[in-house]
Formats: structure tokens, C-alpha cells, sequence
């Protein structure tokens, strides 16, 4: 945050919104309880004019399992078309689907979301991110946050990085 070349300005801000048509459910399924099972229309985008700007838009298909202190998540999708391709091959780099699994230990929470391209050339690629949230004092909690892969941003969507965070919170979502 003292480097002005690499800190001082917002690079890039993403934009993600979404309509979601989520179904309470209650099934079993490998030892899991099925809890929940959504559609969502997805756009994301950076907001920049266009020769620096990116979008997508897709549509995501969501189930969300729980078991004691585990929740898992899958969320495959499919990307919309449009006529102005931002961002060729975003789904290779960034991924068709996310799988995110949460185990909450006592106070402390430990996650992992993998997404990946579902496709075998180039070495499939994706992203993996790893986080701990852990108590503090109180409702403040503290995290750490470790990514490497595409997609961190959209700007950089083609660009493998790996990524290091600490951040804190006063209100527990």
C-alpha cells in the first residue's frame, strides 16, 4: 500500500451480478444432504471502455451439499455468446465449473474452491484457492487467502497468478 507505481490507483474493478432462482431441497447422495439446487444468470465485467474492457455472461447450474461441519458446493456453466467477444477462450482459462468445499472447525473456517476448464489440452487449466478465517476477538475474525491460477481478474484472465492475502472482518456473512 506505500508502492505508488503498483498501489496507489485501482487497476481494475470486477463487477459480478446475478439473478438467482434457488430451490430448497432435502435428499441424500453419497452421505451428503442435498440442501439446495439453483439456476443463475451470470454477468461479469470490468467496467473499462473497450479496448480495455471485459465481460461474460453465463448461465450456472448450482447444488450445495452439507454433512455436520462440511458444505459442498458444484457450480458447472455455460457461457452465453455475444457478438463482441471481450475475452476469447475465457473458458479455457478461467473454467466451466467451480467446486467449493468448506469445513467449519469450531470458530475457525477452512475453504477451498477449485475451478477448472474441463478440458484435457493445456493441461486443463483453472484456479485453486485456499482460505482460513480464524477468530480474532469477539465478531472480529481475521483471514488468509492464497490463490494461484487464471481468472483472478478479468483484465488478467489469460495470465497464471498466484496470490497472497490477509484481511479482517467485523461481521461474520
Amino acid at each position: 500500500m506505500y508502492n505508488e507505481k503498483l498501489s496507489r490507483r485501482f487497476r481494475e474493478l470486477n463487477y459480478e451480478r446475478e439473478v438467482i432462482l434457488n430451490f430448497a431441497t432435502n435428499y441424500k447422495l453419497f452421505g451428503l444432504r442435498g440442501r439446495m439446487l439453483s439456476i443463475v444468470f451470470n454477468h461479469q465485467s470490468n467496467g473499462k471502455v473497450l479496448s480495455l474492457s471485459r465481460s461474460w455472461n453465463r448461465v450456472i447450474l448450482q447444488t450445495g451439499f452439507e454433512s455436520k461441519n462440511w458444505q459442498v458446493f458444484l457450480r458447472p456453466w455455460l457461457r452465453l455468446k455475444d457478438a463482441d467477444d471481450e475475452n476469447p477462450a475465457i473458458e479455457d482459462y478461467t473454467g466451466r465449473a467451480e467446486a467449493v468445499v468448506i469445513y467449519n472447525p469450531g470458530k475457525h473456517q477452512l475453504s477451498v474452491v477449485i475451478t477448472h476448464s474441463l478440458r484435457v489440452k493445456n493441461g486443463g487449466r483453472g484456479s485453486i484457492q485456499l482460505s482460513w478465517v480464524f477468530p480474532v476477538i469477539k465478531n472480529f475474525r481475521g483471514q488468509f487467502q492464497v490463490s494461484d491460477g487464471y481468472g483472478e481478474t478479468l483484465m488478467d484472465y489469460n495470465h497464471r497468478q498466484t496470490t497472497f492475502g490477509l484481511s479482517v472482518s467485523l461481521v461474520e456473512w
